[in-house]
C-alpha cells in the first residue's frame, strides 16, 4: 500500500523566479536542504526524460542523495519528476509541483504520490523544511 501528501505554500516571488530556484543547479545549491545543513551537489537536465540529482547533509550529519527523471516540464507552471533513493527502487515515488500567480507572488502546490506507507511523515517534514528554506532564499535574493 502507498500514500501521498499534498502541501501548499504562498511564496513572495513570481512563478518564473520560483521555477528557476527549483530547477537551476546554481540556485538549488543555495537552499535545497530541509534544515540548516548543507547542499552538497545539484544537477538538472531540465527536459522530459532528463535526470536530476541532489545531495545534502542534514545537521545531524546524515547525507541524502535523491535522484530522478523529469516527467513534465512546463516553465513557470508545472514540474513533475520521479523521486528515487539510490539502492531503494521500491521507494520510487512521483512529485508534482504546480505554480500559479496569486496575490503578487506564487501559490505553490506540491503533491508527492506513491510513497511507502511509513514514508509520509518524514517526507512531509522534509518538504516543509525545504519550502521554508526556499522562502528565505527567495526573500534574500533579488
Amino acid at each position: 500500500m502507498t500514500t501521498s501528501l499534498t502541501l501548499t505554500r504562498q511564496l513572495n516571488a513570481f512563478p518564473a523566479r520560483v521555477f528557476a530556484a527549483l530547477t537551476q543547479p546554481a540556485q538549488m545549491l543555495r537552499w535545497w536542504v530541509p534544515d540548516a545543513g548543507t547542499t552538497l551537489h545539484a544537477s538538472a537536465d531540465l527536459r522530459p526524460g532528463g535526470r536530476y540529482a541532489i545531495g545534502f547533509r542534514l545537521t545531524d550529519g546524515s547525507e541524502h542523495h535523491p535522484t530522478g527523471l523529469y516527467r513534465e516540464v512546463i516553465p513557470d507552471e508545472r514540474l513533475s519528476f520521479t523521486w528515487e533513493w539510490p539502492g531503494r527502487p521500491e521507494a520510487t515515488s512521483l512529485v508534482t509541483i504546480r505554480l500559479a500567480p496569486r496575490d503578487g507572488g506564487t501559490h505553490l502546490t506540491l503533491t508527492h504520490e506513491h510513497l511507502p506507507d511509513d514514508a509520509g511523515p518524514a517526507h512531509e517534514r522534509g518538504w516543509s523544511g525545504l519550502f521554508t528554506r526556499l522562502a528565505v532564499y527567495l526573500k534574500a535574493t533579488p
